[in-house]
């Protein structure tokens, strides 16, 4: 608890400087300041309230000593009230002290594609993108389409989007892995379930600093926008693609009407995978590399699933199963997260010790 106390001082110490003259009359280092306390706010607080916690047992198993009878069981059973609450504070406070991901606060690019399961693959892509977008309007999260791959029949073949705000990477990251549909195709005419998969990975957004691009790497072609059915045909060149050649990625956007546009998204998708490829690569026991994230598509892989004849989705990561399929597919997904990332807590916490 040493390391805990130590931070505790120092966020007395830094409120401290925040009413200094001399720090209130420089804004900037009053800016910097109370950023450096927020980070601990939570930690100091939580620590406090310990040590609150911890003199109110201490207190009340004191004066039960003293004490006979009634009295000395109502002092007894606030004291273990009080014990029971130090023990959750003291669980809570370890794991705010587990390392943290500074990519959790950025932005990130969403890369949906259909895997196994042909046409119907591909409308549980659109199913999914739906319930991403809806989910994104629900945490006002900005969604940016890059590039859309549409089927003949309202389906999509691939999907890509990059998505901006605060936060949104920590919570839709679980989301990468191989999502698993069950459901009766309306092309079926015998009421026979399918099984059909789609791919979903999740990229931080690289800042400009950890991400250098070499224009000389980059070899970036212009064509004609094109869709589905004849959809989103532009007749001057305004889709982008950019080939980088020392790694092979290859990235196209054509969702804008100006080539400027589409070359800014393309290449903001570009340093998102260049920044999961390197990393990966430098430590692959983190396995951040997409395929990795994903998968094959294979049916027999998978993270979660979709059952549409029980109204059921089950994510096989940890067991958990609803049954709420419209309103989960209408973005109320926040219950699901929030079970994973408590979920990672926990792994991270036995892991620790």
């Amino acid at each position: 608890m040493d390391k805990v106390k130590d931070i505790y001082d120092k966020y007395i110490a830094l409120g401290e400087k925040l009413s200094d003259p001399l720090v209130l009359a420089d804004m900037e280092e009053w800016t910097r300041i109370s950023k450096e306390r927020a980070e601990i706010e939570e930690i100091a607080q939580k620590y406090s309230a310990c040590l609150a916690a911890e003199r109110e047992m201490n207190g009340a198993f004191s004066e039960a000593e003293n004490e006979t009878g009634e009295m000395k069981d109502l002092l007894l059973e606030e004291g273990y009230a009080c014990k029971e609450r130090l023990s959750s504070l003291q669980e809570e406070l370890r794991l705010l002290l587990l390392p943290k991901d500074k990519r959790d606060e950025r932005g990130c690019t969403l890369e949906l594609r259909a895997g196994a399961g042909g046409e119907e693959a591909a409308l549980f892509v659109y199913d999914l993108y739906r319930m991403y977008q809806s989910y994104c309007e629900r945490r006002r999260f900005k969604w940016e389409v890059v590039d859309v791959n549409e089927t003949e029949l309202g389906g999509m073949k691939e999907a890509i989007v990059n998505i901006s705000g605060k936060g949104a990477y920590g919570r839709l990251k679980y989301e990468s892995g191989v999502h698993r549909v069950q459901r009766v195709p309306e092309t079926e005419s015998q009421g026979r379930i399918h099984t059909s998969t789609a791919t979903v990975a999740v990229l931080p957004e690289a800042e400009d600093l950890e991400v250098e691009i070499d224009e000389k790497d980059v070899r970036v072609d212009l064509y004609r926008s094109s869709g589905a059915g004849g959809q989103k045909v532009n007749k001057t060149e305004t889709a982008i693609r950019l080939t980088h050649f020392p790694t092979g990625i290859v990235v196209t956007c054509q969702d804008e009407r100006s080539q400027l546009k589409n070359k800014e998204k393309a290449y903001r998708v570009l340093k998102a995978r260049l920044y999961d490829y390197y990393r990966s690569r430098q430590d692959n026991a983190e396995a951040q590399n997409r395929k990795s994230l994903v998968g094959t598509g294979d049916r027999s892989e998978r993270i979660r699933t979709y059952n549409f004849p029980q109204s059921r989705i089950t994510d096989h990561r940890i067991g958990l199963s609803v049954h709420n399929m419209e309103s989960f597919l209408a973005g109320d997904l926040d219950g699901m997260i929030d079970a994973l990332a408590r979920a990672d807590r926990e792994r991270r916490l036995t892991e620790s010790e």
